[in-house]
């Protein structure tokens, strides 16, 4: 194929344009036109911009081109290859001096270079592929973000270029003010010496008179002439500031609304477990590409290595940057026109500039006053909690210079709206929140300014009336922080406020569940911009999926999430159906009702109930072999036994109970005279402390398959608790013997015939698999739920959670369906 560079060469019109656009201070068009075969035979595509391991890779096409432009460079003769060795060789030492290579530091320089060029092979490819109207390729790189920034990164060129002009007209204007002055002052001297000539003889005084007057009438002439021009001078600088705003506005919008609100967006999602928001560092620092340092770093900054941020000229920082500069000329052409007033529309052209430019740097500090690290969704009161917020613009406006403390308060839902549509009565709370006070830092090496409140904790809470079925875990609060920033040296003083994210107020542990059910709603299904903190009442059913199946992965830390198979399991359980086909579900509603507020047919539990003790009991034992694929769990006991119906006995698979929260059971096949389908009282958390997963399945030694197919021990044997060789029987220590816990099922065994030879009693039945090892160190299983947290203080609500299991325990009637099973 024809070089794409050679091609782009022969562009006409408007695609011609929209190429040379595409090159700038962030990457010169001369760069692209001399290395034009070895940047196109480069693989820009195959480097992954998400993954930091890939900067490998960056760097070294980044030291290829470095070499290639130095190559270049001393390649070039004669007299017209001056100039050229001269730029080709500034190019390759300003990437040498940006983009060396950062020790134990992980730089964006080199990916950034990778996605400029990509971005432009891209674009170069789309205006020649137009131009000869040939079709898209397959798998060419479109990359919509890439094109965002290259459009975010020409409007910060074309806003620092305008205001370098302005800076120059201003100068410019300065100069002819300052020259128009001294002959202001020249023709108040004639004036002077008018007065004087009385004092002459009549001859000397009539040829004095008559040059001082020619001499005033033309200076007089001049001084009208260069007042006019003044005028317009001062009128052209006003409106260029003008357009400058309107620019400036626009790209402000485009980072904080779609910026901003997408990494809200982002950090909500987080909070039900979705992908991180990303660093803020990216937003605070709005990557250019600049051939020339000047104007980039502020006064005496080095280039050091541990200043990853600060030697990247910032994006809402580099806003910050260019707001100010034209806030400063602003100011300065209303001192120049209060030292030499004329009248004119200028005086109203600049006192409107100056509110518009009032009102964006109000915006900028307001929109950028954010909270980086949430505080917890689920809040517990008289539990220790932790938030950061930070002022992204905060290093570049000076705002350290005067420490601003922010103060964080909890308001209800009511109070939050209120406060939204300016109707707040001061002071107002829902609560005490201790240590809520505190002072921004400013951190030099990274140019971040922001609070971290470490030791918060909720003292109060002072609840709503609740209406109708509303429960105290759909209570939503929210944390507000508010500060006070003076910018540029308290010439502007800012009120600002933030919110967090809905926050739903507990008093002990067993309200967890529901108030997480709540949070989790909240965060799927809030949409931007809405009045807090309504969330609609019904949403279709594969919306739902999707959060849940994102929360499920988060809970369980797996990467093996929900399937088809598994949603439509949980389809029918809510919807008390029999469709088997997950399009049959794709339009149906769910309400939070049937989420989480009334009980499933014949239950005396939610959905939302029942689907949270699956998470947590996979998530606190059974974790490995839900990540290993043994465990089915989503099926009911009649699919379990038409999976089970045509395999070999001794084929089991394990399932969440139906009847029991976050209860697993081994159903089995084994044909006897009783019947052929077995299926074991369900396990709980609580078991699961006591002896794990496999050491029982490795106890029932006519557990044989996993199913479909797959041996028992080839699934399980490597999570088995080693014991001790049947020829080092255990030694007494101390004078006592230690005991071991194993699982029986004695009804199995007395129904099965499966007794071993010499008559033994169920007692004896094979232990787990033998593993010579070392003493036994763990033969008793850590608890993880045990009375006693780990600092080794008493927790109330572990031993209210157990009292209250063991008493639901035995009101239970026993369920004749189960085998039971027993610990001898």
């Amino acid at each position: 194929a024809m070089a794409v560079w050679i091609q782009a060469q022969q562009l006409q019109g408007e695609a011609l344009r929209q190429m040379q656009a595409l090159y700038g201070q962030h990457f010169p068009i001369e760069v692209r036109h001399y290395l034009s075969q070895w940047i196109e035979s480069q693989a820009w595509d195959s480097i992954d911009l998400d993954n930091p391991q890939e900067n490998v890779k960056a760097t070294q096409l980044l030291e290829g081109l470095i070499q290639e432009l130095q190559k270049k460079a001393d390649h070039q003769v004669g007299e017209d290859g001056f100039l050229l060795k001269i730029k080709l060789g500034h190019y390759a030492t300003q990437l040498q001096v940006k983009c060396a290579p950062l020790q134990n530091t992980y730089d964006r320089c080199p990916m950034e270079l990778v996605r400029c060029i990509r971005h432009i092979l891209y674009h170069e490819q789309r205006l020649v592929r137009e131009a000869n109207n040939s079709p898209s390729p397959a798998g060419s790189l479109v990359d919509a973000m890439s094109q965002k920034h290259l459009q975010i990164n020409q409007t910060f060129e074309e806003l620092r270029l305008i205001t370098q002009d302005s800076e120059n007209e201003l100068k410019k204007l300065q100069q002819t003010q300052e020259y128009f002055i001294i002959q202001y002052q020249e023709n108040m001297r004639l004036q002077a010496q008018f007065s004087q000539l009385s004092q002459l003889g009549p001859q000397e005084r009539l040829s004095r008179e008559t040059t001082l007057q020619q001499k005033k009438a033309s200076l007089e002439a001049w001084l009208h002439r260069e007042a006019q021009t003044l005028q317009q001078y001062r009128v052209d600088l006003a409106e260029k500031h003008q357009k400058t705003l309107q620019l400036l506005r626009k790209q402000q919008t485009t980072i904080l609304d779609d910026e901003l609100i997408q990494w809200k967006r982002r950090q909500q999602l987080a909070g039900n477990g979705g992908p991180p928001e990303g660093t803020l560092d990216v937003l605070q620092s709005w990557w250019v590409w600049n051939w020339g340092w000047e104007g980039v770093l502020s006064p005496g900054t080095a280039l050091s290595p541990g200043m990853v941020l600060s030697s990247t000229p910032p994006r809402c920082e580099k806003l910050a940057e260019i707001i100010w500069q034209n806030r400063q000329q602003i100011r300065r052409a209303e001192h120049l026109c209060q030292q030499l007033p004329i009248s004119g529309p200028v005086e109203e052209m600049l006192s409107e500039l100056n509110d518009t430019i009032t009102d964006i740097i109000s915006a900028l500090v307001t929109s950028t006053f954010i909270i980086e690290k949430q505080p917890p969704q689920v809040l517990k009161t008289q539990t220790k909690f932790a938030a950061t917020v930070r002022l992204l613009v905060g290093g570049k406006l000076n705002v350290h210079m005067n420490p601003p403390q922010v103060k964080a308060t909890i308001i209800s839902e009511q109070q939050a709206k209120a406060l939204l549509k300016n109707e707040s009565t001061r002071n107002e709370s829902s609560g005490e929140i201790l240590n809520n006070c505190c002072v921004m830092e400013y951190h030099q090496a990274t140019g971040t300014l922001s609070a971290h409140f470490r030791n918060m904790s909720l003292k109060r809470i002072k609840r709503s009336d609740r209406r109708g079925a509303e429960s105290v875990t759909e209570e939503k609060f929210t944390i507000l922080f508010e500060s006070q920033f003076s910018v540029g040296g308290n010439e502007l003083v800012f009120q600002v406020k933030t919110l967090s994210l809905p926050v739903v107020v507990i008093v002990h542990g067993s309200q967890d569940n529901n108030a997480t059910a709540t949070v989790l709603w909240d965060n799927a299904f809030a949409e931007p911009g809405r009045v807090p903190f309504a969330v609609p009442d019904k949403v279709q059913w594969p919306q739902l999926c999707e959060a849940l199946n994102m929360k499920f992965k988060a809970e369980v830390q797996s990467s093996r999430g929900l399937t088809k198979e598994n949603l439509v399991f949980l389809a029918q359980k809510l919807f008390n159906s029999t469709s088997t086909h997950l399009e049959d579900y794709s339009s149906t509603t769910v309400s939070w009702s049937q989420f989480n507020r009334e009980n499933l047919p014949g239950r005396n539990y939610t959905f939302w109930q029942w689907f949270d003790g699956v998470m947590e009991v996979l998530k606190k034992h059974l974790k490995p072999h839900w990540n290993d694929g043994a465990i089915l769990g989503f099926v009911n006991k009649q699919q379990a036994h038409d999976l089970l119906i045509n395999k070999p006995d001794g084929t089991f698979l394990l399932r969440f109970s139906d009847s029991e929260i976050g209860g697993i059971t081994i159903a089995w096949k084994f044909d006897s005279s009783e019947r052929m389908f077995w299926n074991l009282m369900p396990f709980t958390t609580r078991d699961f402390s006591i002896r794990s997963l496999a050491d029982r399945l490795g106890d029932l030694n006519y557990l044989i398959y996993v199913f479909p197919d797959r041996p028992k021990d080839e699934v399980f044997s490597k999570y088995y608790t080693p014991v001790l060789c049947e020829s080092t029987p255990a030694k007494a220590v101390d004078g006592y013997v230690k005991p071991q816990i194993k699982q029986v099922v004695p009804e199995f065994v007395s129904a099965s015939g499966d007794s071993a030879p010499g008559g033994a009693t169920y007692m004896d039945q094979a232990p787990s698999p033998a593993v010579c090892s070392q003493p036994h160190y763990n033969m008793y299983a850590q608890n993880p739920d045990a009375v006693l947290d780990p600092e080794g203080d008493f927790d109330l609500d572990d031993t209210m959670d157990v009292a209250r299991h063991v008493e639901e325990l035995l009101r239970r009637p026993m369920d004749s369906q189960w085998i039971p099973h027993a610990q001898s």
